[in-house]
């Protein structure tokens, strides 16, 4: 039990990042409007190409940023990169500190976009220093950080002068950076660079177990096949199975891809749930929460609302962080698509049709973003921590993170001109069809996971068909 202890405060530690990244993201929502008045703080009020702009420009620095962190994860290693994160997030906040130009707030928006790789970092971090009885809840937990972080922004930025809360920001990332500076490197990195000895301190760190004992000894040996899995002309899953044979020669990244299909098919499984997080919506309503409530429910402060659908969001969050490891990944992902998806359709009718009272669009307002939360909002980013052989994770991890950065700027763009030619309705229309799409992908291909190690993980989209276990 004092072993978990320690992987659950490391894991809280680590998620400071992801709070930060919470905090920076959600800023825009209750500046949009400021920036744009007449009585702006900057130096003049934006355009509507600025606005668009603002909005989205931290997806071109993710996407930017994204293509080198499986190559950094693996150089500088996972505390580091960490680190490195809240250090940037530091530089951001200083610039919006001491400079009110427009232009100046469009290049710290764009230079928060490039520490979105802490959704890679941390996730692989965590997942890496916990064991597989607590690895599910506790890598939801970065998204419950990230959801208490726009918590704290709404709060803050909605109740504090604009220059104190710029002034909070920056403290919260050096708070980040001296924390994360308590904790030890992933023991998987560690091995991986041939540092056994201070692996072994790792793991003992986190397990709070002395480092010559044999709990140590036996994760060790489990890391080193882990990271040395032998590979014939089937598969690596397969030859695993062969002990009596000699192993084979280390592959390169491309001819491992090629041979082992299980890694192929658990990339394309995390793709789609990926595409799923992203389709449904919610990003685009974290944005723009003070336009729509003001739109939707004129009668209500809209600051209000948006700090009580950041709590939604955040006690949903340690719902689902819970869940993972109780009810399973796959029905999660299955029934909470299916509430977002009707969730969805109501909002759409009633915000098009205005078939009833506006309570009912608050009701609804904050179902959608907590079914959001417990599916689609944390599920692919708990697959993406534990589905990948050490390989490829860092590689797969990276092409998946880039892939939602991408589409985020792509809807975050285009979301002012397709509000203003649809409406809110069509809008909500078409997240309740995605939403929908998500949960029959999730039925038919989705594996459970739950309480299986990596190995135990890829047998099962090793086999020629993905089983529809529910245990």
């Amino acid at each position: 039990m004092a072993g978990k202890l320690f992987q659950i405060l490391g894991t809280m530690l680590i998620c400071t990042t992801t709070v930060n990244m919470g905090v920076i993201f959600a800023w825009p929502a209750f500046t949009i409007m400021l920036f744009q008045s007449p009585n702006t703080t900057l130096h003049r009020p934006m355009t509507d190409t600025e606005i668009s702009l603002f909005s989205s420009m931290g997806m071109i620095g993710a996407l930017i940023s994204t293509p080198t962190s499986g190559y950094l994860l693996d150089k500088i290693g996972r505390k580091r990169y960490c680190i490195l994160n809240s250090l940037i997030l530091a530089v951001v906040w200083s610039i919006l500190t001491f400079s009110r130009r427009v232009e100046m707030v469009l290049t710290a928006i764009f230079l928060s976009g490039t520490s979105f790789t802490v959704f890679v970092v941390s996730g692989v971090y965590i997942g890496e220093i916990c064991e597989p009885s607590i690895r599910g809840t506790m890598t939801a937990t970065n998204m419950v950080a990230y959801g208490i972080g726009m918590l704290l922004s709404y709060l803050l930025g909605g109740y504090l002068q604009y220059e104190v809360m710029l002034y909070v920001g920056l403290s919260l990332t050096i708070a980040a950076m001296c924390l994360l500076s308590i904790l030890k490197e992933s023991p998987i990195h560690l091995l991986s660079k041939g540092f056994e000895k201070e692996a072994m301190l790792s793991i003992a760190f986190y397990r709070n177990l002395k480092a010559d004992s044999k709990e140590i000894v036996e994760e060790i040996n489990n890391l080193k096949r882990a990271l040395n899995p032998d590979l014939d002309e089937t598969t690596p899953e397969e030859e695993k199975l062969k002990p009596e044979l000699k192993p084979a020669e280390k592959l390169s990244l491309w001819k491992f891809i090629k041979k082992s299909r299980s890694s192929r098919r658990a990339f394309f499984t995390n793709f789609f749930l990926m595409t799923a997080a992203i389709s449904q919506g919610l990003v685009v309503v974290q944005i723009h929460a003070e336009r729509l409530f003001s739109d939707a429910i004129p009668t209500v402060a809209p600051t209000l609302l948006s700090v009580f659908l950041a709590i939604a969001v955040t006690g949903a969050g340690i719902v689902a962080a819970f869940m993972t490891d109780l009810a399973g990944r796959r029905p999660l992902m299955i029934f909470a698509s299916l509430g977002t998806g009707i969730s969805c359709l109501v909002l759409g009718t009633q915000l098009q049709l205005h078939w009833g009272p506006t309570w009912i669009t608050a009701v609804f307002m904050y179902i959608y973003p907590v079914m959001y939360t417990c599916g689609a909002g944390t599920v692919p980013f708990v697959l993406l921590s534990e589905l990948f052989l050490p390989e490829v994770k860092s590689t797969f991890s990276m092409i998946l993170v880039e892939y939602a950065c991408l589409c985020n700027f792509v809807i975050l763009y285009i979301f002012n001109p397709l509000l203003k030619a649809v409406g809110w309705g069509p809008v909500f229309y078409i997240f309740a069809t995605l939403s929908f799409l998500s949960a029959g992908f999730s039925l038919f291909f989705l594996p459970e996971t739950k309480g299986l190690n990596v190995e135990e993980i890829q047998t099962l989209f090793a086999k020629k068909r993905t089983p529809k276990n529910t245990a």
